[in-house]
């Protein structure tokens, strides 16, 4: 049996030269594209689930009434009932002054205009996701409230998310099988070009078991290699972006936002990547032996 230590048969074997610098800049490549979709889909799914811990059981009560005299006594009754209303963990009247802020978009300084008919709003939290009793309420005192779910006016911004979510993972899912056919035509243009040595390693006892082991070695390095410069590169790219998002101070961009555990999978994907590339090498190498030689 002849054996070969990492780093000189396989490296024998396997050119060290311009075809191994090409397979290291592809998987570079591979890996940064798959860490920045990675991270796509973690911070996705991270913010969804902080979109839904916020708007589970928030909701809005507004009060259309052209009296101001009526609308501000039908809104103090209501508020009454509200916070004596079992399953209500909050329910305070929204300020004017920030409902003009709001509208300033809009109608500019006119919001603040005293004579101007604005409807009174009430924001209210709940424990569960019940919003029975604040619908009953609502329309026993004020008949013509308007009782809003904040989950239902952010549904197409939660379904965009979710949709970007997915998207990335089927992003990383043809990354990775695109990688595999990667080193799958790796291999087999080097079993074509090494047939002759091949064949004397044959010749002098070596198996398609121990054959394999050198091409799967050399697979490995430079998949390893070329990934983890491509995931440090990405990785500092999505710090960046992540310090930008948190600057802006938009409550969606900042729970788009990794966590410990975010970066640990961010930081697993190159080791996973030359797990990948080693198995689909020793595969090739493995059938196309067994078939051809």
């Amino acid at each position: 049996m002849v054996e070969y230590g990492p780093g000189t048969g396989d490296r024998g074997l396997l050119d060290a030269g311009r075809r191994t610098r090409v397979m290291t800049w592809i998987m570079a490549i591979m890996l940064f594209l798959t860490v920045l979709a990675g991270a796509l889909g973690l911070g996705m799914f991270a913010a969804t689930a902080q979109m839904d811990r916020q708007l589970t059981g928030r909701l809005t009560v507004q009060i259309v009434e052209p009296d101001a005299q009526a609308r501000d006594r039908q809104a103090a009754a209501l508020l009454r009932a509200l916070r004596q209303t079992p399953g209500v963990v909050r329910a305070a009247e929204v300020d004017r002054a920030r409902l003009a802020e709001l509208l300033r978009p809009w109608l500019g300084d006119t919001g603040l205009d005293p004579e101007l008919p604005m409807p009174a709003m009430i924001d209210v939290e709940l424990a569960g996701n019940d919003a029975g009793g604040v619908e009953q309420a609502a329309r026993r005192i004020a008949p013509g409230a308007r009782v809003d779910r904040h989950a239902q006016w952010l549904s197409p911004v939660r379904g965009f998310m979710v949709t970007m979510s997915w998207l990335a993972v089927g992003l990383m899912l043809l990354i990775a099988t695109a990688t595999a056919a990667v080193v799958l035509l790796a291999t087999r243009s080097g079993l074509d070009t090494h047939r002759d040595t091949i064949d004397v390693l044959h010749m002098l006892g070596s198996t398609d078991v121990q054959i394999a082991r050198l091409f799967q070695r050399r697979i490995a390095f430079d998949t390893l290699t070329g990934g983890l410069g491509g995931a440090v590169l990405a990785l500092g790219l999505v710090w960046f972006l992540q310090l930008r998002m948190a600057s802006v101070g938009s409550e969606v961009l900042a729970g788009v936002s990794l966590g410990a555990r975010d970066w640990l999978i961010l930081l697993l994907l190159p080791v996973l990547f030359a797990l990948l590339a080693t198995v689909a090498a020793r595969v090739a190498v493995l059938r196309t032996l067994g078939r051809t030689l």
